[in-house]
């Protein structure tokens, strides 16, 4: 198969999929390696078309859901990180990444695209089996999170709530 018409292939079977797809499950479907399609996937990138990476696979953005995003400021301690995202969650919202600021690398940000308390639970798991530390620990807990919701009124719930458990950081 040419290269081009397998980035074609590509993106059509990331704009076919509501969840994240597995380079290696794209990879068997179109019969080559994992690391051919990491490859393709970063020239399509480069090229514009927005893919991204999450910890469950590959995912494009959609434009038929219009939501409602959101930067918000928060800081909790680690224990809370579960609770935080269940807050946003049980709204229907989405906690895309976190993102800190470093004092040497500047902004840091990792995906997360949890949207459902199922992701919650896989998220706290892996955290807890990997014995990884969360980036929020760099910043003494004060981070950002990207928040989509499908609209306002789901926003302003989840801000409320982050707001009443004092995760959002105020003046």
């Amino acid at each position: 198969m040419i290269s081009e018409t397998r980035r074609k292939n590509i993106k059509d079977i990331l704009k076919k999929s509501d969840e994240p797809i597995k380079g290696s499950t794209i990879a068997k479907d179109l019969g080559v390696t994992r690391q051919i399609i990491v490859k393709d996937i970063a020239i399509l990138r480069a090229e514009g078309n927005k893919i991204i990476a999450t910890p469950k696979g590959y995912i494009t953005t959609k434009d038929t859901f219009s939501s409602v995003k959101r930067v918000l400021a928060v800081s909790h301690n680690t224990e809370d990180i579960e609770d935080e995202l269940n807050s946003v969650v049980k709204f229907g919202g989405i906690v895309e990444d976190v993102i800190i600021e470093h004092p040497l690398y500047g902004e840091i940000r990792g995906i997360l695209m949890v949207r459902t308390l199922f992701d919650v639970k896989n998220f706290m798991k892996k955290l807890h089996n990997y014995g990884a530390e969360p980036l929020s620990i760099l910043t003494g807990g004060v981070h950002l999170h990207t928040i989509s919701a499908e609209n306002e009124e789901d926003m302003k719930n989840i801000i409320d709530e982050l707001t009443k458990k004092k995760y959002i950081i105020s003046d």
